[in-house]
């Protein structure tokens, strides 16, 4: 089974012909290029972490009536779409674990459909989990540059449009994803997706960053003596490299992965990347 269906042609490129990926093979099967082995209990015990983690933040949101609001609603949304990528991956894992030993004796047919709809769990909780960030740096943005405003903009009503639209979205992207998994188009796509986020995150919070530092310096211009504030500023710019640096840090390899596998599936060094699959899914 596999972790994610558009993710076998990690392990086995799909557009390179079998002499060309033996050979390819062998010739970066030495030294770093054999990869690394990473035991199965340790993606149990990860999957474990960030579904507790994902559930303390869901119960507080929903617990604290003060937290009901869209921005709020959104980060919620974010955590739900991460607790789903821990239980599909649980679930799999947990699966693959029972067949490897004998405990669970399943017809193959059923193996696939059960695969099959793990993966479509999985693709669309990883799509979702890539899209809320977007939204809550929009939300953010709004809430600054449009304050008197935000509350006719940024309604209850639209907030639960946005959200049922960005799960709608992804389901069915997910499921395209698993049908048409080995089309380098769609694969273009999805990187083409985690590049607008990224840019757009990378806009919108330097945009915020920026018009925070002018009203710092605008305070402090009309003080007497003027003061300075280096070190709110300093603050603004450690929370904004560590959001976006964080966010990039998780995610690069995964599509720089994808990126590879578009560009040059039989090359001996992307061969030998491809073999730190598991690396970077943890």
């Amino acid at each position: 089974m596999s972790t994610l269906a558009s993710l076998r042609l990690l392990r086995k490129p799909w557009n390179a012909s079998k002499g060309n990926q033996s050979n390819a093979t062998v010739g970066a099967s030495s030294g770093w290029c054999q990869g690394l082995d990473i035991p199965n209990e340790l993606f149990l015990v990860l999957g474990l972490v960030s579904l507790v983690e994902n559930l303390l933040v869901v119960a507080a949101i929903l617990k604290n009536r003060n937290l009901h609001s869209p921005t709020y609603y959104f980060i919620c949304c974010l955590a739900v779409s991460d607790m789903l990528v821990s239980i599909s991956n649980l679930a799999e894992m947990l699966l693959m674990l029972l067949l490897e030993h004998g405990v669970l004796v399943m017809h193959p047919s059923i193996i696939r459909h059960m695969d099959s709809v793990i993966d479509m769990l999985i693709c669309s909780s990883v799509m979702s989990s890539l899209s809320f960030p977007g939204v809550i740096a929009v939300d953010r943005y709004i809430t600054i540059f449009y304050a008197l405003r935000y509350h006719s903009i940024m309604t209850l009503q639209r907030a639960v449009v946005t959200m049922v639209s960005i799960w709608l979205a992804s389901t069915v992207s997910s499921t395209v994803l698993i049908t048409y998994y080995s089309s380098n188009t769609i694969l273009l796509c999805i990187i083409g997706f985690f590049l607008f986020m990224l840019v757009l995150m990378l806009v919108l919070y330097i945009h915020m960053f920026t018009l925070a530092r002018h009203h710092l310096h605008s305070i402090s211009s009309q003080q007497k003596p003027p003061t300075t504030h280096r070190g709110g500023s300093l603050k603004g710019a450690i929370t904004l490299t560590i959001l976006l640096g964080v966010f990039f840090i998780c995610w690069g390899p995964f599509f720089f992965h994808l990126i590879l596998i578009v560009t040059c599936p039989t090359n001996p060094f992307c061969i030998c990347f491809f073999s730190y699959f598991n690396l970077f899914l943890i």
